[in-house]
């Protein structure tokens, strides 16, 4: 099984759902002396099957999948919640008839957690990595089975024990400078604010697997700052996203070196769930939702993809972590060699 100590260059590709992480930006990474990551959240189990096999067929190296863990509540507050997912929606009317499109109800999703599974299972990757939740034993064990190692997404030194509880093989250790989502278990949790490399420290203080830091590191200096703390490898998203082999939209590639945006917050605005992105229109008008996740993906998904087609970075997640404007426009090997310090 592969463990993050073994890469020769230790930089991971973080798994960035919504388009950039491609099977080239996978492979070439992976062939850097790195590991990749494909994004498995969000997306179909047909398209996860084919991006593992285009992956393969780009290179012959160890690469990863991300898979989101699915929450799903049906209490009474989930009820209350779902009411007020339905009001964030009406307040959104306004932008949705202005480009032409239909927000639907939410509904229940586990993104086809079990078909995942099962897919991972019967045709395994090197690396699958968990986000959204600590998967349980029985899921651990039975990727190891096939010889994948497991590791586990996380935002605090208590989630880190639960973890490792799970037996999983690694901690994704993400502080508070990381683009995208927040690893948090629950949906309703607010994140740790610790820096990336205070949350390692601690998390390596109490628990005994390899840490991979994530959030905050753009360039050598950064990993050297994780590796000291404790980390044994880096996870990188932003750092990616301004290469030719990244899926990253044209909407967010132009954000990214626009003196316009000066800022990086942390909203629940767009799907439910925290993450952090490039503040505008969207999180300034309404910088709030309820937390709830899938239903205000759902919910705000038309309006975004439509938003992106016309170009409007203002009315659009624009995931980045805080040191963005530290981003390369150069191919993926040479941000892995740049991060490295070669």
């Amino acid at each position: 099984m592969v463990s993050p100590a073994d890469l020769a260059v230790p930089v991971v590709a973080a798994p960035m759902a919504g388009g950039p992480s491609t099977p080239a930006l996978v492979a070439a990474v992976t062939d850097a002396g790195g590991l990749g990551f494909l994004a498995a959240g969000n997306q179909t189990v047909d398209a996860v099957r084919d991006q593992i096999a285009v992956t393969r067929t780009l290179t012959t190296g160890a690469f990863g999948a991300n898979l989101f863990v699915p929450e799903l509540r049906e209490d009474d507050a989930s009820h209350r919640e779902i009411k007020r997912v339905e009001a964030y929606r009406e307040s959104l009317a306004a932008w949705a008839d202005e480009f032409g499109v239909e927000l639907p109800l939410p509904h229940p999703d586990d993104d086809a957690w079990d078909a995942k599974l099962d897919l991972l299972e019967a045709d395994p990757v090197a690396v699958v990595s968990f986000t959204f939740g600590i998967p349980s034993s029985k899921v651990v064990h039975r990727l190891q089975r096939v010889g994948t190692s497991v590791w586990a997404s996380v935002t605090s030194v208590a989630d880190a024990v639960v973890a490792a509880s799970s037996g999983v093989d690694a901690l994704v250790v993400q502080g508070t400078q990381a683009g995208g989502h927040r690893a948090t278990s629950h949906c309703i949790d607010m994140a740790n604010e610790a820096s990336t490399i205070a949350l390692v420290a601690a998390v390596r203080w109490v628990v005994d697997l390899p840490v991979i830091a994530a959030g905050g590191v753009m360039d050598s200096d950064g990993l050297h700052d994780a590796i000291m703390a404790g980390a044994t490898a880096v996870q990188c998203g932003t750092a990616f996203l301004l290469t030719p082999e990244a899926g990253t939209s044209a909407v967010l590639r132009a954000a990214l070196v626009d003196d316009e945006f000066t800022e990086t917050v942390v909203t629940r605005s767009f799907t439910g769930r925290l993450a952090r992105g490039l503040a505008n229109r969207w999180t300034t008008e309404f910088p709030d939702a309820p937390a709830f996740y899938p239903a205000v993906h759902q919910v705000t998904a038309p309006l975004r993809a439509a938003a992106a087609e016309a170009g409007d970075a203002q009315r659009v997640h624009l995931w980045a972590g805080t040191g963005w404007r530290q981003a390369r426009a150069a191919p993926a090997a040479d941000v892995v060699r740049f991060l490295a310090g070669h």
